[in-house]
């Protein structure tokens, strides 16, 4: 573990676990039309994509995604362009793979690849949205917004809290990007970004409470 972890209380974990089931969907993963792999500072969404195309489950994938303040080091390409050749590298075959490379939000990220799937004369009836963990609910209710017709399954790479974090390195940034998903599964709906998700009361509290302990770095204005 990190020093970062030690300073975070038994308590704190215990809330933040709860977020973190709650953001995951626990969906049956089954042949789709379209996978679209999301854009993120988190390079395991083209691992898990690369991981799930080779089960056969998929014949096209999309990368989507451009740069923002938290990916433009990390990936000066572009989050899409690197996300493709890591694919490449795990050997999913170039044939495969489009490539989105524009977007800069999720809403972006369903609307540009719906355009440019169209573009290649693919109109998909099933997509597999593949994502951060802790991003599987927020992908899921954006696309069943702005793509109503298609039917939405979500995936991400098999991982629990305490190994994404090793993986991410930083303990409180994950916790503040738990509450900051949370907040945006509740408030995007009221400005028409995402359908509304229940927020079990457990869940809630969990929230507002570490929102108290000061993880807030990914709060938006609301």
């Amino acid at each position: 573990m990190t020093d970062t972890h030690q300073a975070i209380t038994e308590d704190q974990w215990q809330r933040a676990k709860l977020i973190w089931d709650y953001h995951q969907m626990g969906h049956d993963v089954a042949p789709v039309d379209v996978a679209i792999g999301l854009g993120s500072h988190d390079l395991g969404v083209a691992a898990a994509s690369a991981d799930l195309y080779r089960t056969g489950l998929f014949p096209v994938l999309v990368f989507t995604g451009g740069n923002s303040p938290t990916t433009q080091a990390r990936f000066p390409r572009g989050e899409a362009v690197h996300f493709r050749e890591h694919a490449l590298e795990l050997g999913v075959p170039d044939h495969a793979i489009l490539v989105e490379p524009n977007a800069a939000n999720t809403g972006q990220n369903i609307t540009l690849t719906r355009d440019l799937l169209a573009a290649n004369g693919i109109t998909p009836k099933t997509v597999l949205l593949v994502s951060k963990p802790y991003m599987e609910r927020r992908s899921f209710a954006t696309a069943r917004k702005l793509w109503p017709e298609v039917e939405v399954l979500c995936a991400s790479e098999p991982l629990e809290l305490d190994d994404y974090i090793k993986s991410i390195g930083d303990e409180k940034l994950v916790l503040d990007m738990l509450v900051g998903d949370l907040q945006r599964v509740m408030e995007y709906p009221k400005l028409g970004f995402a359908i509304a998700q229940d927020v079990p009361e457990e869940v809630r509290a969990a929230y507002e409470s570490l929102i108290r302990d000061g993880f807030t770095s990914r709060l938006i204005d609301s």
